[in-house]
């Protein structure tokens, strides 16, 4: 058993992470609100974003200010952007920070329509894992969602996170009850998990026209089936 008497780790800070296809980057409000906004598809973020707890945004400044708050709140926001074209695509949250024990959730995820059928979404969040596991040292990364919304769950099943369960009647969300599910990935996975993202990203594993040759689950499910 791994002696952690002595384990440390520092708080998550605003980073930029950068790779092949994306630069994730931390969130400020004058450089980035009228482009994410926009990359989210104005008043379209709101059924984008339908599980998440807040209501509505009525307009652009609403939007930002809730960004304010969820800072104040602790929230690490960084967003996506696109380097083909520099346009903001995404963003995504270091958030409930626990550094004591080495913890982390990966929250307030937001893919913008440009971002769909790219491989932009998963390198993003390699980076962030990677940044996670590789430079903070940190022993688990979270992922939770609304029970209801499949498309996330099917999203977190995709990067390696490892479904733990379903907190029953855990958040009133937007006047009714949320059940929410929890994933994560833990640092012995990482290796693996690393390898996975690390051989689907490669260059090799793309068409000419950009179309991905190996799906990650199968590269992912390869390496496991090596180490074992």
């Amino acid at each position: 058993m791994r002696d952690l008497s002595s384990y440390k780790a520092p708080a998550p800070a605003p980073v930029t992470l950068e790779g092949r296809f994306v630069v994730v980057e931390p969130y400020e409000r004058a450089r980035h609100l009228q482009a994410l906004w926009e990359g989210l598809g104005g008043f379209g973020i709101n059924p984008l974003l339908k599980y998440f707890t807040q209501p509505d945004f009525r307009d652009l400044d609403d939007f930002g200010n809730w960004l304010d708050a969820m800072k104040n709140a602790g929230w690490l926001t960084h967003v996506f952007r696109n380097k083909a074209d520099g346009k903001v695509v995404g963003m995504a949250n270091y958030m409930r920070a626990d550094p004591a024990n080495g913890v982390v959730e990966v929250g307030g995820v937001a893919h913008g329509p440009a971002m769909s059928r790219t491989p932009l979404a998963t390198e993003a969040h390699y980076l962030m894992a990677r940044h996670v596991f590789d430079d903070l040292g940190y022993r688990r990364y979270e992922w939770k969602c609304h029970n209801e919304n499949e498309a996330s769950k099917t999203t977190a099943r995709r990067y390696g996170f490892t479904f733990e369960g379903v907190f029953r009647n855990h958040v009133i969300s937007k006047g009714a009850n949320r059940d929410t599910a929890w994933f994560s990935m833990i640092d012995s996975e990482w290796p693996d998990l690393k390898a996975a993202f690390e051989e689907w990203l490669s260059p090799d594993n793309f068409t000419s026209g950009g179309v991905q040759k190996r799906r990650l689950d199968d590269i992912r499910n390869q390496l496991s089936g090596a180490s074992t």
